[in-house]
C-alpha cells in the first residue's frame, strides 16, 4: 500500500502538522495586531512581528474555492483520482488549503460547509483534511 507523502514539518509549519495530535485545527496567530494567519511562518504576514503564538480553532468552515484533481504522478495520489484540494474558509477567517474527504467529489460546491478531520501519518504528524460538515453547519 502506498503512504501519503509527509509533509515538510521542520521549521515554522512544525506546530502546525502536530496540532492534529488532540484533534484540534490549531493556527498561528501574532500576538502584536492580534490575526490569525495560515500557512505558518516567522512573522505576521499582516504587521511583520515575530511574536507568534498558536491557537485552537473549531476546526469548522466553508469551501472557498476547489478543483477536482483526475490525474497525478505521485503514487498515493494517482491510486485516489479524481479527488478534490480546495482551500477552506476557516470561521476564524483565514483560508487553509487541503483534501476534501468522504464524498463524491462531483457533490462538493463552493460554501459548502466542513469540518477538519485528521490522518495520523506517524512519527507526530497529523495532516488537516475535511469533510462535509454533520448537519451543514460550517
Amino acid at each position: 500500500m502506498t503512504t501519503r507523502p509527509a509533509p515538510d514539518s521542520r521549521g515554522p509549519g512544525r506546530a502546525y502538522w502536530r496540532s492534529g495530535a488532540d484533534g484540534v485545527l490549531r493556527l498561528p496567530r501574532c500576538t502584536a495586531c492580534g490575526r490569525l494567519f495560515w500557512y505558518p511562518r516567522t512573522h505576521c504576514p499582516h504587521c511583520g512581528s515575530d511574536a507568534i503564538d498558536w491557537v485552537a480553532t473549531g476546526g469548522r468552515g466553508r469551501i472557498y474555492t476547489f478543483t477536482v484533481v483526475r490525474q497525478s504522478p505521485e503514487p498515493f495520489f494517482a491510486a485516489r483520482v479524481p479527488y478534490v484540494v480546495a482551500m477552506v474558509e476557516l470561521a476564524e477567517g483565514p483560508r487553509v488549503m487541503a483534501n476534501v474527504v468522504d464524498c463524491d467529489v462531483e457533490s462538493v460546491r463552493i460554501g459548502m460547509p466542513v469540518s477538519v478531520l485528521f490522518e495520523d501519518l506517524g512519527e507526530d504528524i497529523y495532516v488537516p483534511l475535511f469533510r462535509p460538515a454533520v448537519g451543514g453547519a460550517g
